[in-house]
């Protein structure tokens, strides 16, 4: 096995998208948060919007940025609650070609510690599209925090051993190229 301080960090470039019916640019904490420890992380921000729950809408974005070949990953906030409007998961999981289902227990494992039995009303879910990581996260800093803390700035490092999910990278669309 390799040791991590052998391995040099590798940037990748990640698109956030918030969902959200309540809130517009100037208020979007949870957008802030990922982008704050994305670029502390010393990876870059690729594109950030914002959009209403709209499940149509929701989903030709996440098209649209798995296409684009300057996006590895999509993060997005909000919308992966339990109420009618809360269609992102539902998008997500429209686009997605294999769900990464460990995510979102890990998830729950990680909320759990700090809002307890609260943590089953959340949806978090993870998938592959097209060469691209998704991630679908509750619409609370809180939970942006937690998810990128305890959850992907381990898996989106190179350095990250045993695995991670950087290193997999050129493996993702192998079913999509012809021998």
């Amino acid at each position: 096995m390799t040791d991590s301080s052998e391995r040099a960090f590798v940037p990748i470039r990640i698109a956030v998208l918030t969902v959200s019916d309540s809130r517009g640019a100037a208020e979007d904490r949870s957008g802030d948060v990922l982008v704050q420890r994305l670029e502390a992380a010393g990876h870059t921000l690729a594109a950030r919007t914002l959009l209403r729950d709209e499940r149509a809408d929701i989903a030709r974005q996440l098209s649209d940025w798995c296409a684009d070949p300057d996006i590895d990953v999509v993060i997005s906030t909000g919308g992966t609650g339990l109420t009618g409007r809360d269609v992102t998961v539902e998008a997500h999981r429209d686009v997605y070609e294999k769900e990464i289902d460990a995510f979102g227990t890990v998830f729950t494992i990680v909320s759990m510690k700090k809002i307890g039995t609260s943590a089953v009303q959340s949806r978090a879910t993870a998938g592959v599209a097209r060469g691209t990581y998704l991630f679908a996260l509750p619409g609370s800093p809180g939970a942006c925090r937690d998810a990128w803390d305890e959850i992907l700035v381990h898996q989106l490092d190179y350095r990250h051993l045993p695995c991670n999910f950087v290193e997999i990278f050129p493996r993702l669309d192998e079913h999509l190229r012809r021998k």
